[in-house]
């Protein structure tokens, strides 16, 4: 099957080898990758700020760019999220039917990697390995906005060598949220201070997520405090080589 990657503007900009970690575990799998090169940001950034009429053109955009594909994957749960379930808002708030009935027919075809394994491709093991001790922060939009339940956790466990460790009161937030990191800084890092001595509770070498940009606040606050632990998005995980 031929998997349109979707790496987002985030990932592309600042994490480019996640979007290859994707691309290794699909080809690992069989699949054939598609990367189609005219892709830009999906709209999220402008539209969360209010600025809806001027995410338009990036969301016909993106429909355009994907919509001869069955299959989307995309290293991002928040830039899944905003596919699935914002495009058709703002299709309905701009009065648009033609856009409206793309993004109905191209929506459920967008996936977030850990789903994509696990729901769609029916895969658990997928023939990583990663001798680390582990814990993972599920991030707001994967657990309460595309709902990926604990299908990341299912691949990480089934990771050989690994030492999975869970970790306490995960589905907090870490304060991340976008702007709402700088509009609500004290807020935000008070947050964050949970998240750190909940992490660093665990004794974990990394922490694990689905979206950079969370790992990215998250990672920033374990550097600063001297923690010695690292970060790695979940496809970096999954795309570790198998032991010899």
């Amino acid at each position: 099957m031929t998997i349109a990657l979707f790496i987002t503007c985030f990932n592309d900009t600042l994490f480019p080898n996640t979007g290859k970690a994707v691309v290794t575990i699909l080809e690992r799998l069989g699949h054939q990758v598609a990367f189609p090169e005219e892709q830009t940001c999906c709209g999220q950034m402008h539209f969360n700020t209010g600025y809806q009429s001027e995410a338009l053109p990036l969301i016909k955009r993106f429909v355009r760019v994907f919509s001869e594909y069955e299959c989307i994957v995309s290293p991002s749960a928040s830039c899944v999220g905003m596919v699935r379930d914002m495009y058709q808002y703002a299709a309905e708030v701009a009065k648009d039917k033609g856009l409206a009935a793309e993004v109905k027919a191209l929506a459920p075809r967008v996936y977030e990697l850990s789903e994509l394994l696990v729901n769609k491709l029916g895969l658990v093991d997928v023939g990583a390995y990663y001798p680390h001790r582990v814990t993972y922060h599920p991030t707001c939009h994967s657990i309460r906005g595309i709902r990926v339940g604990d299908a990341p956790e299912q691949l990480l466990r089934a990771v050989r060598g690994i030492d999975y460790v869970p970790l306490p009161a995960a589905e907090e937030c870490c304060g991340f949220g976008g702007t709402f990191a700088i509009k609500n800084a004290d807020t935000s890092m008070a947050m964050l201070s949970d998240k750190m001595r909940n992490i660093t509770g665990t004794r974990a070498e990394v922490c694990v997520a689905a979206d950079n940009s969370c790992l990215m606040h998250i990672g920033g606050a374990l550097h600063r405090q001297r923690t010695g632990v690292k970060i790695a998005h979940l496809a970096e995980v999954l795309a570790s080589g198998e032991q010899a």
